[in-house]
């Protein structure tokens, strides 16, 4: 849910496909629990102050947050900028994960915490990339309505999703930040599924087309050095 602006009861009905009364019996569970909050002037609804501490029950970081972190702090050092970490789950993908470089401009442009669905962000791209046809068709469908809102249509997401394929890593030309560009490697689990994607955004200007193909290589050294710790982590 959005953190400030928050969603509407009719919005909310139309992007998780459940019916009125059930969608507004659970965020009437997660009121009573501080999970969710409901803004008294617009009747809008976002994430309430107590989901800050559920984390905190957690005695230790995700096997994945873990295993990623030596390789994205040391990514982060020699890009210079931004190294994002997202996770997959069901039809979105989620930061987990955040480490700043030595460039004067960094791109903040995901929080940890926020979620993008599937076939809108770079990382997206470099998940569905790593899936066969039916199953991105699958999940591009389901989340059409959202991609339509920020103007993307399935045939622009399978174009980017394609191109992905193609090249090894995704791209986004226009980042989620105007001006900025974004490129993203997947990342899999030792069985294979992939799980995630490493992201890292910079400023146009930094971003020539040789640069590019090495920011992607060290991309792909960082999801190999994790799908590596993953694996001795069992």
């Amino acid at each position: 849910m959005a953190r400030e602006a928050g969603f509407g009861l009719t919005e909310i009905v139309r992007l998780t496909g459940l019916t009125r009364p059930t969608v507004h019996r659970i965020l009437t569970a997660l009121i009573a629990e501080g999970l969710v909050e409901q803004k008294p002037a617009t009747r809008r609804y976002a994430v309430g102050e107590q989901i800050q501490f559920l984390a905190l029950s957690r005695p230790r970081p995700s096997a994945l947050i873990a295993a990623a972190e030596t390789a994205l702090t040391e990514t982060a050092r020699a890009i210079g900028d931004t190294i994002f970490l997202t996770q997959r789950t069901g039809l979105d993908t989620i930061c987990v994960a955040r480490r700043l470089g030595d460039y004067p401009i960094q791109v903040l442009s995901l929080s940890v915490g926020d979620r993008r669905p599937l076939g809108i962000s770079s990382a997206g791209l470099a998940v569905l990339a790593r899936m066969g046809e039916d199953e991105v068709r699958s999940i591009l469908g389901a989340n059409a309505p959202r991609l339509a809102a920020v103007g993307v249509g399935i045939r622009q997401a399978q174009s980017w999703v394609a191109g992905a394929k193609r090249l090894g890593y995704a791209i986004r030309d226009r980042g989620l930040v105007p001006g900025t560009r974004a490129l993203s490697v997947a990342i899999s689990d030792r069985g294979g599924q992939v799980i995630a994607a490493v992201t890292s955004a910079g400023v146009v200007r930094r971003m020539s087309q040789a640069r590019m193909e090495a920011v992607a290589d060290d991309l792909k050294a960082c999801a190999r050095a994790i799908e590596q710790a993953l694996a001795r982590a069992g």
